[in-house]
């Protein structure tokens, strides 16, 4: 290896040592758990002076999403696993498909729980990730390295960008690489880590905090919730029916009964049932207001009032 990564690993906070735990293996349990959270209460503060950042580019995002684009998520090792944590919620929460929102991992979905070896290291596989995905011009394309230099996920991004999607870089240092090849750098400067070097505590905590962000603001725009009410959840097991039922009854003020009932002549379909029991529609017919109104519940509901 040439000195060059050493030098750039040097000057990174991320992998600097902090004095607070460098006697970390002689404490209690107590003490260990006492000195993680007061770490962990680092990271929202961290987030917050980012946001800045992390508006504009959330703002522009939600835009090419409402035009019909996709939100994908690009980073090597942990980055990548949160990646694919945070994108593998959304089908369930909002009923989007899969191909809305979705993560690539470098080194492929092995990659996911062991580690391929060498595979951030490659830029030109990064770009070609890009163009097997045909990102195009609507896309947004959010790049995910706590060092901000993870060769694939800077390739992936400044192709993506050269593709004509929105290049996002999201990185735990300041000045990065990967926040000069993209539109929007979002640098989350969370500091030196409990373990030094261990960015899948601190960094990847805000990194989770930032996707978070992501994934639920450019879905309340597209109208997947009624107020803080996720009424495009996908009903496919015990719990989430129950949810569905408790939605329906809290915005038609209607009994269980009425609720279960409308759920199941709109095939779970949150949206549906409360427009069939709002506005005395038929499921077909509910469900052609909604198409009109692009979905958007809101907008059924209070045209109707």
């Amino acid at each position: 290896m040439n000195a060059r990564p050493t030098l750039e690993l040097d000057s990174l906070t991320t992998e600097a040592m902090d004095p607070r735990f460098a006697d970390l293996d002689t404490l209690e349990i107590g003490e260990l758990a006492a000195l993680m959270n007061e770490a962990d209460a680092e990271v929202p503060r961290a987030v917050r002076a980012a946001l800045p950042q992390i508006v504009p580019a959330l703002e522009a995002a939600s835009e090419r999403m409402l035009a019909g684009g996709r939100l994908v998520y690009v980073g090597a090792g942990t980055p990548g696993r949160i990646g694919v944590l945070d994108a593998s919620e959304c089908p369930p929460t909002f009923s989007s498909p899969p191909e809305q929102v979705f993560a690539i991992i470098a080194g492929g979905p092995a990659a996911i729980v062991d580690a391929v070896e060498g595979a951030e290291d490659d830029a030109s596989a990064g770009a070609a990730a890009m163009d097997a995905a045909t990102i195009g011009p609507l896309d947004t394309v959010v790049g995910i390295a706590s060092s901000g230099r993870t060769p694939f996920v800077v390739g992936a991004v400044r192709r993506a960008g050269e593709l004509g999607a929105l290049a996002v870089g999201l990185s735990c240092n300041a000045g990065t690489e990967l926040s000069g090849v993209a539109a929007h750098g979002i640098e989350v400067v969370v500091g030196p880590e409990v373990i030094t070097g261990s960015t899948r505590l601190k960094a990847g905590t805000a990194q989770k905090l930032v996707l978070n962000m992501f994934s639920t603001i450019v879905m309340v725009r597209l109208g997947k919730t009624y107020g803080s009410l996720m009424v495009d959840v996908h009903a496919s097991n015990d719990k989430l029916r129950e949810r569905a039922v408790r939605i329906v009854r809290a915005i038609a003020h209607v009994d269980r009964a009425a609720a279960v009932d409308a759920l199941q002549a709109a095939g779970q379909s949150v949206k549906v049932a409360v427009v069939m029991l709002a506005r005395g529609l038929g499921a077909d017919d509910a469900r052609a207001v909604l198409a009109a109104a692009g979905g958007r519940l809101r907008a059924v509901l209070e045209a109707g009032s």
